[in-house]
């Protein structure tokens, strides 16, 4: 493979190569990426931010293919699309399969079941290079100070949008080469075009997809483009540049200082992936345009050293054990972030690994001639590396699947939930009955409603119909009851849903996470206060027969409780709309993970049966309402969560709670038929 210099005369060319490396070969860029992934260790391990240097990984390797495309162009060399792919993935899958197999194995050693079912969704994301449309999905927040309660597979999201982005670059490069000849166009103009536009349109689209929704955009494929477009068109138009060496000299050094302040200098948490990750990028640009200077006061000289250019030959695999050997040290250790010691050791245990793993598994697959004689071995090749990792996955998946069902089986006698707390309750399970939901799956274990609701909204309010979900009225149904909030409010649905459909009501609900329900601005959130002037208006227009909202928010391991903010105003205008309100109490919560609790320490734990009076309210908050609303209906559930001296993390051989607030799915679904009861009673609803 011919990698250009990228800078014609009077630029220096790349200095002849040592033994093993290929002729063209930059030192300097070695270099560079080595300093990048040393950015990303020291700020995730010791500063908790984003240092701008996986912009740079992304910018360095859409310059070096766009090198190595116009280089076989250039020569009349045949492109070999299909081959360069096998080629390509062949050489990166080994090495991402051992980290995969590793954190399978360090998952079951050192982390609770509850985090095993995602970790293995997470492990099969990766694998194929999909991780960054998974977090993306769950929104998951790449910014959160505690890396031990973050996945060990989160990295792989920026390696799966190089994935995608391998596949997809050297398609368009072979799509312009037949453009440029049949149309007899020149090359490299073309591809000029091409990714300008790519350029422009994916960093408008990042930039105003950031504005809107920092946490998605930050893994969003179409927003990230833009940077790699950006190394192509610094590899195209390189051999145009003619700069005087004191000039690259000074560039060079502005380059490297840029991109080394990144991290400190600028709010990544607000602020990536838009406009401002132009900083790193352009300043990565700076260093490569500059190239090697032949100057002894050149960035180029620095970059250029022995140990960073053997660093930057396991960056790679550096960037691929630095984050799983942090977040499982972390996890194991019980803390949310690394010491100056303990993040030494880390930083010494990834470069060992890293090392391991270029040494005995990298280099020895990219040496390996037989897969590159035929597609079909090289297709073989990448099946037998991707099956080391996917046996394991599959494995495991399938032993907690079975064993989840062999529960499931005896779960009517075995696993009665709040029942267990119902006076005449009488005890029938089996003395080694084991809790339900199964610990891997507390994670998904959350409420929700069937399908979208189906009619009356607004065409053009996309925001309430993505929010809406229903179960429909049927025939015999007189009633439509909206439960309203955000997921505390979501956990009650499945108390709910029965007695609804045993009635035929339309049970429909508008949740948005973390935003209370009122009909007046509490100017806390805008967000919240949008999407409840939304829900207001659309009640307003079309009334529904209930409401039904958690009126109280209980704080952590405390027996503080409150109305929630703006509810008598709320009461007020609901009351003028002729609609009948039912507020929920608040459930108990906790200044820690309540599941991770039983878990890791049992279910007759003390510290996972903390005293009730520690966390309940000797009175309730809605008593205070007696006066002011007297018609409205409350329901206390709290004596079928807590015991009459404790509230323990399970009940009934039920988890109560999947996190350190919310309620199990399971365990709410429980407590439906007490729930009816004390619904109807209160309301006399038919």
């Amino acid at each position: 493979m011919r990698q250009q210099t990228g800078l014609e005369a009077p630029v220096p060319a790349a200095a002849p190569p040592k033994p093993g490396r290929k002729p063209g070969f930059r030192p300097e860029i070695q270099g560079l990426r080595s300093l990048a992934v040393l950015m990303v260790m020291t700020y995730h391990i010791w500063f908790g931010r984003v240092s701008g240097g996986v912009d740079v990984f992304l910018l360095v390797s859409a310059f070096l293919m766009t090198l190595q495309f116009v280089g076989r162009y250039d020569d009349g060399r045949p492109t070999a699309l299909l081959k360069h792919w096998l080629h390509l993935f062949r050489r990166l899958i080994p090495a991402a399969v051992v980290v995969v197999v590793a954190v399978i194995a360090a998952s079951v050693l050192f982390l609770p079941r509850t985090r095993w079912l995602d970790i293995i969704g997470q492990g099969w994301a990766s694998l194929f290079y999909s991780e960054n449309w998974l977090l993306q999905a769950q929104a998951t927040d790449y910014y959160a100070s505690n890396h031990g309660l973050a996945s060990p597979f989160q990295h792989f999201w920026s390696l799966s949008i190089q994935g995608q982005v391998f596949l997809l670059w050297p398609a368009i490069f072979v799509g312009a080469a037949l453009v440029a000849r049949r149309h007899r166009l020149k090359y490299r103009p073309l591809l000029g075009y091409i990714f300008a536009l790519i350029f422009v349109v994916s960093l408008a689209r990042s930039i105003a997809f950031t504005d809107g929704n920092q946490t998605e955009a930050y893994f969003d494929t179409p927003a990230r483009l833009w940077e790699f477009a950006l190394g192509t068109l610094v590899a195209l138009a390189l051999p145009a540049l003619r700069i005087p060496q004191p000039w690259r000299v000074g560039l060079g050094w502005l380059g490297l200082a840029a991109m080394l302040s990144c991290g400190f200098l600028l709010d990544v948490q607000a602020s990536f992936p838009g406009s401002i990750a132009l900083w790193p990028t352009l300043a990565a640009a700076c260093v490569i345009v500059a190239g090697q200077t032949g100057s002894r006061y050149g960035a180029d000289r620095f970059l250029s050293t022995g140990p960073l250019v053997r660093l930057g030959d396991m960056s790679y695999a550096l960037y691929l054990w630095h984050w799983p050997v942090l977040v499982i040290s972390l996890a194991a250790t019980g803390r949310d972030h690394a010491g100056p010691l303990t993040g030494a050791v880390i930083i010494a245990v990834s470069l060992a690994l890293a090392y391991l793993t270029t040494r005995f598994i990298e280099k020895p697959w990219r040496q390996w001639k037989w897969p590159e004689l035929r597609r079909r071995r090289a297709v073989t090749a990448i099946a037998a590396a991707l099956s080391v990792a996917a046996v394991p996955l599959a494995g495991l998946q399938l032993n907690l699947y079975f064993e989840n069902q062999a529960v499931l089986a005896k779960a009517v006698r075995n696993n009665p939930g709040a029942r267990a707390l119902l006076p005449d309750f009488v005890n029938q399970a089996d003395a080694d009955a084991v809790l339900l939901p199964a610990p891997e799956n507390l994670g998904k274990d959350w409420a929700g409603l069937p399908q979208p609701c189906s009619g009356g909204l607004e065409p053009q309010d996309r925001v309430l119909r993505e929010a809406c979900a229903e179960i429909p009225q049927n025939g015999t149904g007189k009633r439509s009851v909206l439960v309203w909030g955000d997921s505390h409010a979501e956990q009650w649905l499945p108390a709910i849903m029965p007695v609804s459909q045993d009635k035929g009501w339309r049970l429909y609900a508008m949740l948005l996470g973390g935003c209370k329900p009122s009909t007046t601005d509490q100017h806390e959130n805008a967000d919240c206060d949008r999407f409840n002037a939304r829900v207001t208006a659309e009640i307003k227009r079309n009334p529904p027969d209930a409401i039904v909202v958690v009126g109280t928010a209980a704080a952590p391991s405390s027996a503080e409780e409150t109305l929630i903010p703006g509810l008598e105003a709320s009461l007020k205008t609901w009351a003028e709309l002729g609609i009948d309100v039912v507020l929920v109490r608040d459930n108990p919560r906790f200044g820690f993970n309540m599941a991770d609790c039983v878990v890791t320490k049992g279910a007759d734990a003390p510290d996972c049966r903390p005293g009730r009076e520690g966390l309940v309210a000797a009175t309730s908050p809605f008593d205070a309402l007696q006066e002011t609303a007297p018609g409205v209906v409350t329901i206390d559930m709290t004596d079928l969560i807590c015991e009459p001296g404790a509230c323990p993390g399970a009940v009934g051989n039920m988890f109560v709670y999947l996190d350190n607030n919310h309620l199990s799915r399971t365990y709410a679904a429980s407590l439906a038929p007490m729930f009816r009861d004390r619904l109807l009673a209160a309301t006399g609803w038919d």
